[in-house]
């Protein structure tokens, strides 16, 4: 196997809590054998840098129809001034050298992903441009991730399945593992044995934190963001036929690969689900605790999907952190599978929680420098594995095309695995 040598890259993430920019700084290396390429992947720092509050309306006026083209424009690159700065504060914070960072991975801010009735995705538009990004830091920036993925028939997410797939496969078992990603929206990818060469499987179960952040807020008259620890939905009792209800949505039925966000389940299907239960004469508790129970029971159908045995889950985004969701969502395992799962966050398997996917986008950006396709089909639904992102030369851009240029161009052997073709294959 040829091995790498070690690559500093900062991956950039707002989420669809638009909590603020999740900054995370890891050292990257990889080999290339006949199993195909393994990736070491080490955090060295990572940082929440909380939006203020200008930033933040501007964000929420583009999830909706009332923002303006101008408008929109002005966001783009102002965004991208606030992601090139958190990249910035992070290299200061971490010591160590900006000369250092070889490349930055910037997902930028989900305003729109267009879903049809079908299931169908038509475009995804994130903003904070990584031109902005790579002028404001000198530092080779690659962005719009998804758009490769859309435009190659596929579902633009959920893009974290690559990162699981690499660095989370259960060995020595044959049961399947879930990792379960609760940020605004929930994600699940489940994972065969790395020993059985099967398709991992992902898709979006629905909404995460998105739900019960909402009524945390409206609860505490917008003092609180989220409901930290659960603590407000521990006060409640979930009503079960509002439960039902709301899972009788048609996103849960439908077949994967499938995908959602805040168009779907954003603020207005809160204030919706909100107004029905005070007009059941539900208190403000007992409809927070039927939000979480709705995030927890909509993961645990979702697992209904894995191909054989659930044996464990990992966890990880900000619906961790809420123990009372953790508390439902291993009793709701218990009532869907009817067998319990261990479930655990990403630390016990040496990886940050919170920086997961930050680290993914870092990840993501040095596969596309390395001529690696990012995307796992089978996942998100596109034609075929496909190079992702757009390339925003910074100052060390020549170097950097230097150090990479060929030695991982290789043909793919057989023993790799059939959905991933050579190394530099766009599909």
């Amino acid at each position: 196997a040829k091995e790498d040598e070690h690559m500093k890259v900062i991956g950039l993430l707002s989420g669809t809590s638009v909590d603020g920019i999740d900054a995370a700084l890891v050292e990257i290396s990889h080999s290339v054998g006949e199993h195909g390429p393994t990736f070491n992947v080490h955090q060295i720092a990572g940082k929440t840098v909380p939006w203020d509050t200008a930033r933040k309306e501007i964000i929420f006026k583009t999830f909706t129809d009332n923002s303006t083209t101008s408008e929109l424009c002005r966001a783009n690159h102002s965004l991208g001034e606030a992601f090139g700065d958190a990249a910035l504060e992070l290299i200061q914070d971490s010591g160590v050298a900006k000369e250092d960072i070889a490349l930055i991975g910037n997902h930028g801010q989900t305003v729109w992903h267009d879903v049809t009735q079908d299931g169908r995705v038509t475009s995804t538009l994130q903003i904070g441009d990584e031109s902005v990004v790579s002028n404001r830091t000198g530092i080779t920036t690659i962005g719009d991730f998804r758009v490769a993925d859309v435009a190659a028939g596929g579902k633009g997410a959920p893009l974290i399945a690559m990162m699981d797939h690499l660095l989370l496969k259960p060995k020595g078992t044959d049961s399947w593992r879930a990792v379960q990603n609760i940020g605004g929206i929930g994600n699940v990818t489940f994972l065969p044995s790395s020993s059985s060469g099967v398709e991992p499987i992902a898709f979006d179960t629905g909404p995460g934190n998105m739900i019960i952040d909402w009524a945390a807020a409206k609860i505490s008259g917008g003092a609180l963001e989220y409901d930290r620890g659960g603590d407000l939905a521990r006060q409640g009792v979930p009503n079960p036929s509002v439960v039902e209800a709301m899972l009788a949505d048609p996103y849960y039925s439908m077949d994967p690969p499938k995908t959602t966000g805040r168009e779907l389940f954003g603020h207005q299907y809160s204030a919706q689900w909100w107004e029905r239960c005070k007009q059941a004469a539900m208190g403000d508790h007992d409809i927070i605790a039927t939000f979480t129970e709705v995030t927890a029971r909509s993961i645990a159908l979702a697992c209904k999907w894995c191909p054989g045995r659930l044996g464990d889950m990992v966890v990880g985004g900000g619906g961790g952190q809420n123990g009372y969701l953790m508390d439902r969502l291993r009793e709701q395992l218990r009532v869907v599978l009817g067998h319990d799962v261990k479930v655990v966050g990403h630390e016990e398997h040496g990886l940050d929680s919170n920086m997961k996917e930050a680290v993914l986008f870092a990840l993501l950006a040095y596969m596309t420098l390395h001529g690696l396709p990012g995307n796992v089909p089978a996942c998100t639904g596109a034609r075929a594995p496909t190079l992702l992102g757009k390339i925003a030369p910074g100052k060390n851009y020549t170097a950097l095309i230097r150090q990479c240029a060929l030695p991982f161009l290789l043909p793919a052997a057989s023993g790799w695995p059939s959905w991933w073709p050579a190394s530099g294959s766009s599909g």
